[in-house]
């Protein structure tokens, strides 16, 4: 059984979908210490034609809570408008504005909870059929950390093959992982250029730069190119 293990991340881009479509089991690793500065609650879309950061506003954020333990703010109507007036005019705008929306506006505002349910509402959408486990839900060794933590819930769950984001080579080691009868691989995501407007191509934006000008058969092409090390 092939699984992989992330944090949540608020509308990521392509390579995290890929990542997540790669594997049986995708666990999101919301028991973990929230990180300021990095993917958690904040991406880059296009605004005016540039590269725009946007950012989930959120309650007590800080590094010295576990991810499950912060809150988001419960009016992200300002996000929504600056997505609206961005993407208004691109092709799919009509089909995707309505899932978007229904995101931002999601009841539960534990921040897990909320970017755990966005993930799955774009998988939905994507028909990517991988289960998604809170690492919350696991029964696991809760003193260790790093790799040995990542090999003792890939054990619990009976994991085979773990998958990691090509960013992972620093932090895991294929001989330690292969010493519990684990493979370990690293995905390396390739993007092929597609239409924004009449822009340069800007790659590596949120998921919904990709779902606003791309229809979900072409997405899910998408989501197969990338090279596995």
């Amino acid at each position: 059984m092939k699984a992989a293990i992330m944090q949540p991340y608020f509308l990521p881009y392509i390579g995290y979908f890929q990542l997540i479509n790669a594997v049986d089991k995708y666990i999101l690793y919301d028991d973990v210490q929230f990180i300021k500065g990095g993917w958690i609650n904040r991406n880059n879309m296009l605004l005016n034609r540039k590269k725009f950061m946007f950012n989930l506003l959120m309650l007590g954020a800080t590094p010295n809570k576990l991810i499950n333990e912060i809150s988001v703010q419960s009016n992200q109507n300002k996000l929504l408008k600056t997505i609206e007036i961005s993407y208004k005019k691109a092709p799919y705008f009509g089909v995707v504005f309505p899932i978007i929306n229904e995101i931002l506006n999601y009841g539960n505002l534990n921040l897990a909870r909320y970017l755990g349910n966005s993930i799955i509402e774009i998988c939905s959408y994507l028909k990517i059929e991988t289960e998604i486990i809170y690492s919350s839900t696991i029964q696991k060794n809760n003193s260790l950390k790093a790799q040995d933590k990542v090999i003792n819930i890939c054990k619990s769950l009976q994991v085979t093959t773990y998958i990691n984001a090509i960013g992972g080579q620093e932090l895991y080691n294929k001989d330690v992982f292969n010493e519990d009868a684990i493979s370990l691989l690293f995905l390396k995501s390739n993007l092929s250029s597609y239409p924004q407007f009449n822009n340069e191509f800007i790659p590596w934006l949120s998921i919904i730069d990709i779902m606003m000008f791309n229809s979900v058969a072409e997405i899910r092409l998408m989501l197969n190119n990338y090279t596995l090390i």
